[in-house]
């Protein structure tokens, strides 16, 4: 990359706290995926689960955020390098909302099973 600035442990933290602050600031699914985080993390702690099981709640969770962070940087450089509608374009887009939307059937499926499996099965 011509762009590329040469690789600090600081510098490097310091854009992805940007990053996370400006997904925060312009992404309401994002500050609304954040919330569902902050509220679960108190549940994750309650519920009388193994420690693994809490690992899998926490990590589904926790991917969906990731998921949308990605997706929001996909809809970005797509509003960069195609801002009139082109059908590749919406595709682009497309993709990445369908990769948030299975990260958040992935926890929902995850949490019902973990929490309900032994109730029910």
């Amino acid at each position: 990359m011509l762009n590329k600035p040469k690789y600090s442990l600081f510098s490097n933290t310091k854009y992805a706290l940007q990053g996370f602050i400006d997904l925060i600031k312009n992404e309401s699914s994002f500050r609304l995926e954040l919330v569902v985080l902050f509220i679960t993390i108190p549940i994750i702690f309650y519920i009388d689960k193994t420690v693994v099981e809490k690992l899998i709640l926490f990590s589904s969770i926790m991917l969906i955020l990731i998921v949308e962070a990605i997706n929001g940087a996909i809809e970005r450089v797509v509003d960069l390098v195609s801002p009139d509608y082109h059908i590749l374009a919406g595709k682009a887009k497309d993709a990445g909302s369908s990769a948030v939307f299975l990260s958040i059937s992935l926890a929902v499926i995850s949490w019902g099973v973990i929490l309900l499996w032994k109730q029910y099965f």
